[in-house]
């Protein structure tokens, strides 16, 4: 992917995450467009993404949030708005007591939870929507750790399961089986589903095709999702609802961060210290394992150009983090130009599944939160927040 605009130029110390509001702008105008065209109804994960600052560059365009936890609930409430859709693994009567007055859809994972808190459900004031999560054992997720749908899952309820539950007062089912992919994968992921659960299709007022569907990839096929949608909708008649964390802020998010020192190594390949860290600020690195790609440079790895050609003579470095962790590697790297101390590393696609899951391993200060919109002329900079020794003593107490 091209990018123009000078995301390290911003006059604060680094590490710092910016989030480009214009570009998250482009991305809802794709979720906006797919609702337009099948009715269906997207929200935003929260797990992915919940930087609440640029909230309101999303709200206008999705239908609301879906939520993990009780925090979560209070933060859509209070910063998006719409529709909240709740799901967890498990939950317990103090969380369920002080979300109820809140949302709108709870989803529950097993029918023993269902049995266990109907009553509770009965008492809210609101009408909360309920339903199961359901496991259609079926996946074509290659990474396990993000795999829902392994033979020991502890996600969703499997069709015999869901034979000896009671659906009294279940209006609505959910499944999650996908990372990262594309329409065709749900396609044959919804064959498997019908095959399975097709007696509950007619019978429930909603579904939930999860999260995992890259819309906003290039190459993505938005017109081939709007087809399956609408040919599912023909046949069942049911609201639909997606919850695509990721593909909100594909391409909207960079962490820069500066060289500190530029280690030689008459072995093997030079090292450079970063005051970043792979495992406290950007850990899907080191989960998925990924290595992530950097502005004007490409990695070692890649077979695919990142903004330059591959010559020789490019300068090769492995970029390490200033955490005691030995394994905290980002990756290793070309350069068009030899790096020295000083010089700004620009990481892109940070802002899903990093900000929300970064730490202070090592006590290392948090990655400044900077917004921008490159559509203006002059970049619309707007430092939202910085991190100090408060916030890491006040942690942990």
């Amino acid at each position: 992917m091209e990018y123009t605009f000078d995301y390290a130029a911003v006059d604060i110390d680094t590490p710092y995450y910016i989030i480009d509001r214009a570009a998250i702008r482009r991305n809802m105008e794709i979720h906006a467009d797919v609702q337009r065209r099948t009715g269906c109804k997207i929200l935003l994960a929260m797990k992915a993404f919940s930087t609440w600052c640029v909230f309101r560059d999303m709200a206008p365009y999705l239908a609301g949030v879906s939520a993990s936890s009780v925090n979560e609930v209070f933060l859509g409430k209070e910063e998006f708005g719409k529709i909240i859709q709740m799901y967890s693994p498990a939950y317990s009567e103090p969380e369920l007591r002080a979300v109820l007055p809140l949302i709108d859809y709870l989803i529950f994972n097993s029918s023993n939870q269902y049995e266990q808190f109907k009553p509770l459900v009965k008492q809210s004031d609101r009408k909360v929507r309920c339903g199961y999560r359901i496991n259609p054992e079926y996946s074509e997720v290659q990474t396990e750790i993000y795999n829902p749908c392994t033979n020991r899952s502890r996600f969703g309820m499997r069709h015999e399961m869901l034979q000896e539950a009671s659906m009294r007062g279940i209006d609505g089912l959910h499944f999650h089986t996908m990372c990262q992919q594309g329409s065709d994968v749900l396609f044959r992921t919804l064959e498997v589903v019908e095959d399975w659960f097709e007696k509950y299709l007619h019978k429930i007022k909603w579904i939930n095709f999860g999260g995992g569907h890259h819309i906003t990839r290039q190459g993505y096929d938005v017109d081939g999702l709007c087809e399956i949608i609408n040919d599912f909708k023909s046949r069942y008649d049911m609201d639909v609802f997606l919850e695509p964390g990721e593909s909100h802020v594909l391409g909207t998010g960079f962490l820069v961060s500066t060289v500190l020192d530029v280690i030689e190594n008459p072995t093997s390949i030079d090292v450079v210290i970063l005051d970043t860290s792979a495992s406290a600020h950007m850990p899907d690195v080191l989960e998925m394992p990924y290595t992530p790609e950097i502005l004007r440079a490409r990695c070692v790895l890649e077979s695919a150009d990142i903004n330059m050609p591959l010559e020789e003579g490019r300068y090769k470095y492995i970029l390490g983090s200033k955490t005691c962790l030995s394994g905290d590697i980002i990756g290793e790297y070309m350069f068009k130009k030899p790096l020295k101390v000083g010089d700004r590393i620009v990481f892109a696609d940070m802002s899903q599944y990093t900000i929300c899951k970064n730490t202070m391993f090592n006590g290392l200060r948090l990655p400044s939160i900077v917004t921008c919109d490159s559509d203006t002329p002059d970049g619309d900079i707007r430092i939202v927040r910085q991190f100090h020794y408060e916030d890491f003593k006040g942690r942990l107490s």
